[in-house]
């Protein structure tokens, strides 16, 4: 709903004239009094808006940064690429916000050897959490969530919107959405109560809020020796949400050689002298030990593979990184017992 598009059926209860009330505003002005009135009733879906506070000349220094961040980028990039399109997104976020009360009952496991046992428990936890997700095909800009805690939100306009970049619709459904945001808060709170075993976990979100957000974002083209290569950028603070760089040759051969070496001397020698030292004592204690070694540098060995076999091209994204353990267990599929372990570090 654009500025000219707002709501006209409500008239001032003080001099009779039309005020306009934009979507998700709550308290509205008469353009002819000036007479303030609080909107009430059921307003359907609320629509915001991020302002964007990154100009160009900030955009385009921070994508000097940007290609400075890692010695995995190639390091003539800041010098030989070359700038070629750079504008404003607005992308659609749904969102939501509330008080998450969680109650959860289970066991604790407390003690260690013959002594140890599991006790019952019964955790309350209470935090405001929220919670986001894109709300159209973001493939191409590859940022899937942005930051939401501490960002100005402003009534949704859409003219504004328009006359300052591109803005895309949303796709999908706001029940969809709901659900999401519902598993995630239960997530969290399962996670905060820090039990071994949940027998029942029961959560409650109260003064529950959802929300379409627009989300600002300075979306950054450049070419590097004939490739195109882009960066999206958080318009309210300038931070990279996601990018891709050419990669570093020299960086890649060294991950692959230390990789390797570190891997192999972490696998074979550590493991053996694990073995070795223990003599014909063999405790499981021990042999864990060596299966965990052995493991470790398995993965060393794999991290530099996939940093030479992947690192032509250097791929940022916000956000906590997680380690895929699927691909390891596929290579040690068939080493026995290191499957078992594997098992109990993904537990």
């Amino acid at each position: 709903m654009s500025e000219n598009e707002a709501l006209q059926g409500l008239s001032c209860p003080k001099c009779g004239g039309m005020v306009p009330i934009p979507e998700g505003e709550v308290i509205v002005q008469c353009p002819f009094c000036e007479l303030r009135s609080v909107v009430k009733g059921e307003r359907g879906l609320r629509r915001y808006q991020v302002p964007c506070r990154i100009n160009r000349q900030q955009a385009s220094a921070q994508l000097q940064k940007f290609l400075h961040r890692s010695l995995a980028i190639a390091r003539d990039a800041p010098r030989t690429s070359t700038e070629t399109e750079a504008f404003v997104a607005y992308l659609p976020f749904w969102a939501a916000w509330g008080r998450v009360l969680g109650w959860a009952f289970g066991e604790q496991k407390v003690g260690s050897g013959d002594h140890q046992r599991y006790e019952p428990r019964e955790i309350k936890v209470m935090e405001e959490m929220s919670w986001n997700g894109v709300a159209c095909d973001v493939g191409e800009f590859g940022v899937t969530q942005v930051p939401l805690d501490d960002q100005q939100l402003q009534p949704f306009a859409a003219a504004t919107l328009h006359s300052t970049g591109l803005v895309f619709e949303p796709v999908g459904s706001l029940s969809d959405a709901r659900q999401q945001a519902k598993a995630t808060f239960n997530d969290r709170i399962r996670s905060k109560t820090r039990l071994s075993r949940v027998s029942q976990l029961t959560v409650r979100t109260v003064r529950e809020r959802l929300g379409l957000v627009y989300y600002p974002l300075w979306i950054i083209r450049y070419l590097y020796r004939g490739r195109a290569y882009q960066i999206a950028l958080d318009g309210y603070n300038g931070n990279v949400l996601y990018g891709k760089a050419p990669g570093n040759t020299l960086y890649r051969a060294a991950a692959l050689v230390g990789g390797m070496a570190a891997g192999a001397f972490l696998s074979i020698d550590v493991s053996s002298l694990i073995l070795s030292a223990s003599g014909n004592n063999s405790e499981n204690g021990v042999l864990g030990a060596a299966a965990i070694a052995f493991l470790g540098g398995l993965v060393l060995m794999y991290a530099g593979y996939r940093a030479f076999r992947y690192g032509e091209q250097y791929e940022y994204r916000s956000g906590p990184k997680a380690f895929n353990l699927d691909m390891v267990k596929s290579l040690t599929q068939n080493l026995g017992g290191v499957g078992e372990v594997i098992d109990m570090l993904e537990k």
